[in-house]
């Protein structure tokens, strides 16, 4: 006897069907995102690390080959890129498939710009298929957030660490200079103090050779300027750069611009604040200035000793929270660039994953804190006693860098602008406009002071009203032309 179907039923049938070869093709699928230690997969890692740093994080790459990369099949081999520019150049040129480019790796480092640029070329992965929210929940909200930014918010970047800023002091020369005008710590814990104190060393330091006028010297210089801008926009509640679904909008608010201008330009061309070498602990080297705002991960860089004119002598270097502006909420800069996994296959992918959950297990990632100066990144790391326990004795000044920065972080907020299209070439305005105007209008006010011209004269003529509303069009102006 035949049994005979409806058409329904056949549907339905063929609808089960039709559902059962998707799942087993899904399953298929998944199954090859498998990894065999008899037949182990090669990934590649690019990055930008040097120093000890590189030493640090080629140290667990050789632990995890030795261990967990060979129990589950999985070898990493890293390429180190001299700078951060190099890398990027590198990475840009694999992605655009340029004559004589290499094959993209599995993993590099990235900051949100370069991934951004990568991310629209279709080429990262989607870490959420790999990290469930509960793994995701275990490290810092703000650093998951910073790395949503595929077009559709999906997780492309993972924190692998962080850093921030901190303030640096010359203790050793500090302390005749603090004791003769009656000054404490307490006397830098604000941006306003900072410029006042600065003032008072110049004159000073002035004051020490009567027959020579105009010779004070500088006090204060600061790394990374387009830092100041965005953490300090924050810290009255703007964010210079506005960014909805990728877009980015320039918010300039005038009344916090003026800030900048009382508290880095007008002190620079009076000469309170400077720069002489690429990174300000150069000049804290060479003696220049006393003081400076750097990254917490060039904790390794900070001067030991002071060499001037053929003498050197050992300095105290003090380490204290960033000062930030009075009356506002205190931001700290969130930054360190982030792993990216490129599209690949589910096996290349999988074992790109591996490795960076063990490169951020909190033994793993507070060993390379510890060497590097970086932040790590799961909530349950950060953690000065487990940090510390890491750390090589003689390293007090990273040691201290981190105690720190972990205890500032207990009141302060963390931010970095999201992704967007322009944003590099919208912070290299930050970087550049304010202090290559400074620069420069120091020196004609130096020229003012040779011809006779008082110290407050020759400032007033740069740092008018009117001076100041032509600066804050122009780098509007600037900015709003940089991310067009």
């Amino acid at each position: 006897m035949k049994i005979r179907y409806s058409i329904f039923q056949r549907l339905t049938a063929l609808s089960a069907a039709l559902i059962l070869l998707l799942t087993i093709l899904g399953a298929c699928s998944g199954d090859t995102a498998k990894l065999d230690p008899k037949n182990p997969v090669t990934i590649t890692v690019w990055h930008y690390y040097n120093g000890t740093i590189l030493e640090a994080f080629e140290a667990l790459v050789d632990d995890f080959n030795n261990t967990v990369g060979r129990d589950k099949g999985i070898i990493v081999e890293d390429y180190a890129y001299g700078s951060v520019s190099e890398l990027e150049k590198n990475v840009m040129a694999s992605a655009n498939k340029d004559v004589g480019s290499s094959a993209l790796p599995n993993v590099f480092a990235s900051y949100a710009d370069t991934a951004y640029a990568a991310e629209k070329k279709g080429i990262l992965a989607n870490l959420d298929d790999y990290f469930t929210k509960t793994e995701q929940a275990e490290y810092f909200t703000s650093y998951i957030e910073e790395g949503k930014i595929g077009l559709s918010g999906e997780l492309r970047i993972f924190p692998i660490a962080k850093s921030t800023e901190i303030f640096m002091l010359n203790n050793t020369d500090w302390a005749p200079f603090a004791e003769a005008n009656g000054l404490t710590y307490d006397s830098l814990n604000s941006l306003e103090k900072l410029t006042a104190v600065s003032k008072q060393y110049y004159e000073w330091t002035d004051a020490q050779t009567p027959d020579v006028p105009n010779d004070g010297k500088a006090f204060f210089g600061r790394d990374a300027m387009a830092n100041m801008f965005i953490t300090g926009s924050m810290e009255f509640g703007e964010e210079i750069f506005r960014v909805e679904n990728g877009i980015g909008h320039i918010n300039i608010n005038e009344t916090v611009m003026r800030k900048f201008w009382d508290n880095y330009y007008v002190p620079y061309i009076s000469g309170y604040f400077s720069t002489y070498g690429r990174y300000r602990s150069d000049d804290v080297k060479t003696g220049d200035l006393l003081a400076f705002i750097g990254s917490t991960s060039s904790a390794m860089f900070y001067p030991k000793e002071v060499t001037a004119n053929d003498e050197s002598y050992p300095i105290e270097c003090k380490i204290m929270p960033v000062p930030h502006f009075e009356n506002a909420e205190k931001v700290l800069v969130q930054q360190g660039a982030g792993m990216v996994v490129t599209k690949g296959e589910p096996q290349y992918e999988l074992a790109s994953v591996e490795f960076l959950k063990w490169f951020t297990d909190v033994e793993n990632n507070t060993y390379f804190s510890a060497l590097s100066g970086y932040m790590p990144v799961k909530k349950a790391a950060n953690d000065y006693e487990l940090i510390s326990s890491k750390l090589p004795s003689t390293d007090r000044i990273t040691n201290e860098t981190l105690k720190v920065v972990i205890a500032d972080l207990a009141d302060s907020k963390l931010y970095t602008n999201k992704a967007f299209e322009g944003g590099a070439a919208a912070r290299n305005v930050l970087e550049s406009n304010l202090q290559t105007k400074a620069a420069a209008d120091r020196e004609a006010v130096k020229a003012l002071l040779n011809s006779g011209t008082s110290l407050e004269a020759a400032v007033a003529e740069y740092a008018s009203d009117a001076k100041f509303t032509a600066w804050a069009a122009s780098i509007t102006a600037e900015l709003e032309s940089a991310i067009k």
